[in-house]
């Protein structure tokens, strides 16, 4: 019953925001302009934006469990995209196309994007220990 208390004591409405935030990356190339600005570089730097932002927001933030929000926000990111391309591929582009097409790539999509929360929430906690004044090791003790 813990666990189903902690994910009820989550901070659905920011998992939710910083979800909208990644969305911005999938959009990009959705509007074409991944391809106009030059790829591979602008999913690169967007990602990289995006897991920035992640980490300063829930890292400057007093959120209770950064590594679960964020894994929450990458797994929450992962289903978005999914269901995005699925209802925007067929209208962009008259095929179903990305990982609803091809189920056995759903997997591999949320295991990333639950890692890619790992590492931002990871990283959240560091930035808010070291906020609080307190080193890692000595509060892992």
């Amino acid at each position: 019953m813990k666990s189903s208390s902690t994910l009820q004591s989550l901070h659905w409405p920011l998992i939710l925001g910083l979800t909208a935030l990644a969305l911005i990356r999938p959009l990009f190339s959705i509007v074409g302009l991944s391809d106009a600005l030059g790829k591979p570089a602008t999913p690169l730097i967007l990602t990289a934006a995006i897991t920035a932002a992640w980490v300063l927001i829930v890292g400057l933030s007093r959120v209770p469990h950064p590594v679960l929000t964020l894994v929450a926000a990458g797994l929450t990111y992962a289903l978005a995209s999914i269901v995005l391309s699925a209802v925007l591929s067929p209208i962009l582009t008259g095929e179903l196309q990305g990982p609803p097409a091809m189920p056995l790539a759903i997997i591999p999509l949320l295991i990333t994007n639950a890692l890619w929360g790992l590492i931002t929430g990871g990283l959240a906690l560091l930035l808010q220990r070291m906020r609080a004044g307190r080193s890692p090791s000595r509060a892992a003790r």
